[in-house]
């Protein structure tokens, strides 16, 4: 059954109700990006490019940008802050939900708590749960954003894309 894999995921199982679930997480994540500035922390360059597919506009930071993690540290430390201007995290990080990206998210995790910077979990935990059959990478949601985008937009319509 080779011809299944190039059909839309929504097609079997319970994978509408669970695009449902990614699609709301995405589409607060994307409001908040967009309107408060409030930035998605993510590994590499086409997990950006997998976010710009889901019209995210607003900071998205890139882990592997050739700093060390110190580095790296400081400046979302002193670029971003402790707390969000709504009071709540100052920013989401987004690694990717492997063995890799759950050890990446723990470490960075400890390291800006360590510094009073209160960090977002609850997309990555909403994709994880709702995407693993598709997916266990960010960079793959380019593939899935036709899939996605309605229910993002249902939950962030005010987005414009342009």
């Amino acid at each position: 059954m080779r011809d299944q894999k190039h059909r839309s995921p929504l097609g079997s199982g319970n994978a509408a109700e669970r695009f449902a679930i990614a699609g709301m997480a995405l589409g607060e994540a994307r409001q908040k990006n967009r309107e408060l500035h409030w930035p998605i922390i993510i590994e590499g360059k086409r997990d950006r490019t997998a976010l710009q597919a889901l019209h995210f506009a607003g900071p998205i930071e890139v882990l592997n940008r050739g700093w060390g993690l110190d580095r790296f540290i400081t400046y979302l430390y002193e670029q971003y802050g402790t707390r969000g201007t709504d009071g709540g995290p100052s920013m989401c990080l987004l690694m990717d939900w492997d063995r890799t990206g759950g050890r990446l998210q723990k470490t960075l995790t400890q390291r800006l708590e360590s510094l009073d910077v209160k960090v977002c979990h609850e997309l990555r935990n909403q994709l994880l749960k709702a995407l693993k059959p598709e997916t266990r990478v960010v960079e793959s949601l380019k593939s899935l954003a036709v899939d996605l985008l309605p229910f993002v937009e249902q939950e962030d319509p005010a987005q414009n894309v342009g």
